[in-house]
């Protein structure tokens, strides 16, 4: 890989041993997934069952949780009785995915996103996982991140790395973050010039459908206000079709200056995982996946990959379903 280190200048040119001496330092239109409504009701105290139009959706009953497929095999949900219970299930999810592509194609790429997400992939650095996943193979990328250094608490890289990516026996040189000495928009495009260069020597796959990189894996969250990545609703963003990688300076959430990628990059992905615990998130989860009313299009809504879109939802988020 070191031939590609040259395209994001500095930043992963010293990548590696900055890498070891953290911290302080280092660097490196679419249809909502799911229509129609959900009619949930508790049948046991183990967990909630699903009714459904069966004309619609595959039903299928678990211990501990419920799960509809959608009729098109694009969106399937997942309701856990816990978060731990979630994060159980995630991390069995993701090294199966490991495995697979591994295996197919010699490497997994894999996409995280700040939030909650990482606190969710813990059961990944746990036994058995921690010993049986080919940790060699992952290359991480982020969906966005903040402008900010990489020990600024604002990071999502920090946020990784001390919750995920400092506890797995990972090749430094496989994590790409952006370049943080740079400008927004110079991240964007130094960031969109590393991905270019990766998809040209296969380490990441090209969809032949639509002209954009095709992650493996792209671990999503999703924000109280239906959020996805730094894509927020009524923002211009949501509806750049181009670029794979742009900025954004003016967030409605802080830190205003971010880099994200764009929905079509989102949805070009193999796998999509969209993780989301807690009440506070019911509402878009409610008005994605069930006949919940929002007066902009959600950013979460336009989710729609051409793989698998698979959602991960505690009880409390799917509470109004």
């Amino acid at each position: 890989m070191a031939s590609s280190t040259r395209f994001l200048t500095t930043n992963l040119r010293t990548f590696p041993s900055r890498f070891r001496r953290f911290p302080p330092y280092i660097s490196v239109t679419s249809l909502p997934a799911v229509r129609g409504s959900f009619d949930f009701s508790l049948r046991s105290k183990r967990g909630l069952v699903i009714g459904t139009d069966l004309k619609k959706f595959e039903v299928r009953r678990r211990s501990s949780m419920a799960e509809a497929a959608t009729e098109k095999g694009k969106g399937t949900v997942q309701v856990f009785d816990s978060e731990e219970e979630l994060a159980v299930s995630l991390a069995k999810y993701t090294a199966d995915l490991s495995d697979k592509f591994a295996k197919e194609r010699g490497y997994f790429t894999v996409v995280l996103s700040g939030g909650s997400l990482i606190k969710s992939l813990r059961k990944l650095v746990e036994p058995p996982y921690i010993d049986s996943v080919d940790w060699s193979k992952w290359y991480v990328f982020w969906v966005d991140e903040r402008v900010v250094p990489k020990d600024h608490p604002d990071s999502n890289y920090l946020l990784a790395y001390d919750g995920f990516l400092s506890k797995i026996p990972m090749p430094s040189g496989n994590v790409y973050a952006i370049n943080d000495a740079l400008s927004a928009e110079g991240a964007a495009d130094d960031y969109e010039t590393c991905l270019k260069h990766l998809v040209k020597n296969k380490t990441i796959d090209l969809s032949q459908t639509s002209g954009f990189p095709k992650f493996d894996l792209m671990l999503l969250g999703m924000g109280p206000d239906g959020h996805v990545a730094s894509l927020f609703p009524g923002h211009p963003l949501v509806q750049e079709k181009n670029k794979w990688v742009a900025f954004i300076t003016d967030s409605p959430k802080p830190p205003p200056e971010r880099i994200t990628f764009t929905l079509p990059v989102i949805n070009s992905s193999a796998h999509i995982a969209l993780v989301v615990a807690g009440a506070g998130k019911a509402h878009p989860v409610h008005v994605t996946l069930g006949d919940g009313q929002n007066s902009d299009l959600l950013p979460v809504q336009m989710v729609s990959p051409e793989g698998e879109l698979m959602w991960f939802l505690d009880k409390a988020a799917a509470s109004k379903l």
